[in-house]
């Protein structure tokens, strides 16, 4: 068993000020990826429209009204309410409101290696690329012919 306080797990974001606490290595899980998020209005759970191949997402909102765009149109998400992304379902979720967002989202399997964003390969014409991260963002490569673009 393990307890912790979310408030004392140091915030993380991927290049930006969200707060983002990950509770999944605080917690030792081992098969599920768990963060909790506080988003006032304007930021984004993700920087845009993705899909992870390899694993599905929860989101369970707390407080306020999350947006959801998805390739069906926006889904709007309140306190009490849950929303759920099967694999390879595209997604981009933020805060349209005026008020702040508190969020848990769950993903399982726990790690995500396979993330595509819904753009056409220049090569091939594949309808989605897959994003590879790096040390200055991320290289989109195409998952049929192996192109790559600088994301």
């Amino acid at each position: 068993m393990e307890h912790i306080s979310i408030d004392e797990v140091e915030p993380s974001a991927f290049g930006g000020d969200v707060d983002r606490r990950g509770l999944t290595e605080p917690l030792g899980a081992s098969d599920v990826a768990i963060n909790r998020y506080r988003l006032a209005p304007g930021e984004r759970f993700s920087q845009g429209l993705h899909a992870h191949m390899d694993q599905e997402e929860i989101f369970v909102i707390v407080e306020g009204d999350a947006t959801f765009e998805t390739m069906d149109g926006d889904v709007t998400v309140g306190a009490g309410e849950a929303i759920r992304f099967a694999p390879g379902e595209f997604q981009s979720g933020k805060n349209d409101g005026d008020e702040a967002i508190v969020a848990f989202a769950l993903g399982a399997p726990r790690d995500s290696e396979d993330v595509r964003i819904p753009q056409e390969c220049p090569e091939c014409g594949h309808d989605n690329m897959r994003a590879i991260p790096g040390d200055d963002g991320f290289t989109l490569r195409c998952p049929e012919c192996s192109a790559e673009l600088e994301g």
